[in-house]
């Protein structure tokens, strides 16, 4: 492992200040995905600023009957927390699939939506790939693909990736409308998580919108006040990432669908919300008919590789089982 400082600052302004004025510096939070890359020698920061402690693990109430999570709230407190599994299910439901209960406990809320993705050939650096060496190529494009992205990737030019973002939290954080709450060099701002994550484009070595030296302080997620829930097609029973994952909230009155919120998870670069869908299914029928004609308009835009063809039917079964899933009871 390259060698590297190590800052304990004793407030956020702080460690803002130390990673902006460190061009190779990164904050350090549960250290679940970074340290692992800084072994592998894919993340090489010469400066490692401790934010563990200076980011809040409160979950406080706001006045419109949402939360407000602190970044530093371990993903085991989230998962707990009464007001979460009871207004937010999607949301807890989404962070007990994601991984062991070890892992929960020393992951972080804002850590966890910047996790970077675990393709073979990212973390692997005897191998090409633009992520991580921008121009090197993408060795998955015509190599191992089976778990990698059927929407919104890059095909050719020196952009091409095809990479998945691993993430459970966020892809239910993003059906949910979350506000990450950032803190950098040029004061405080709000982003909503549908702004948070990028596609690969010209540039996929880069994985979110945040500059160099912003720092996620909290996530506000807004009140829903309908049913939601996560459901993750996996290889194993237990701690591995999504083939397809489907993250749904339904409003259904008289057997109409009055309000739909749905994103996918293993499907892409980047958390995907399915808006297609969404406006699809909005003040249609609350049947599976719809919810497959639905889901199946969605996944037109999906471009399959060799091996990965499969996930556009999991995917639109799967949407198909959450949706009828919230809506038992309803028509």
């Amino acid at each position: 492992m390259r060698e590297f400082r190590y800052e304990q600052p004793p407030d956020v302004a702080g460690a803002v200040a130390l990673v902006a004025g460190a061009p190779d510096g990164a904050f350090l939070g549960g250290g679940t995905n970074l340290v692992d890359l800084m072994k592998l020698g894919v993340a090489t920061p010469d400066l490692l600023v401790d934010v563990r402690e200076l980011t809040s693990r409160e979950i406080t109430d706001l006045p419109d009957g949402g939360v407000r999570i602190g970044a530093g709230v371990p993903n085991a407190d989230l998962a707990a927390d009464r007001r979460v599994r009871e207004r937010f299910s999607v949301l807890a439901q989404a962070l007990l699939a994601g991984a062991s209960g070890q892992l929960r406990n020393r992951a972080t809320t804002g850590g966890n939506l910047l996790q970077r993705t675990r393709c073979g050939y990212f973390t692997d650096v005897t191998k090409p790939c633009n992520k991580r060496l921008p121009g090197s190529g993408c060795g998955a494009l015509e190599g191992v693909h089976r778990n990698h992205a059927i929407l919104g990737q890059t095909l050719d030019g020196p952009g091409t990736c095809v990479a998945t973002h691993p993430s459970d939290m966020a892809v239910a954080m993003l059906a949910l409308d979350a506000v990450v709450r950032v803190l950098g060099p040029d004061g405080e701002r709000a982003v909503p998580l549908a702004e948070l994550h990028r596609l690969p484009g010209e540039d996929p070595s880069r994985d979110t919108t945040l500059r160099h030296g912003e720092l996620i302080t909290a996530i506000d997620l807004p009140p829903l006040g309908f049913p939601s829930r996560y459901r993750k097609a996996r290889d194993r029973a237990s701690f591995a990432f999504a083939l397809v994952s489907v993250a749904a909230a339904l409003r259904v009155e008289d057997g109409v669908v009055r309000e739909a919120r749905l994103a996918l998870g293993g499907v892409a670069h980047t958390p995907w919300r399915a808006l297609t869908a969404e406006r699809a299914l909005v003040g249609g029928p609350a049947t599976e008919d719809a919810f497959a004609a639905a889901a199946a308009e969605e996944l037109e835009a999906a471009t399959p590789l060799r091996d990965n063809g499969f996930k556009v039917p999991l995917a639109r079964n799967l949407v198909v089982r959450t949706l009828a899933d919230l809506t038992e009871g309803s028509r």
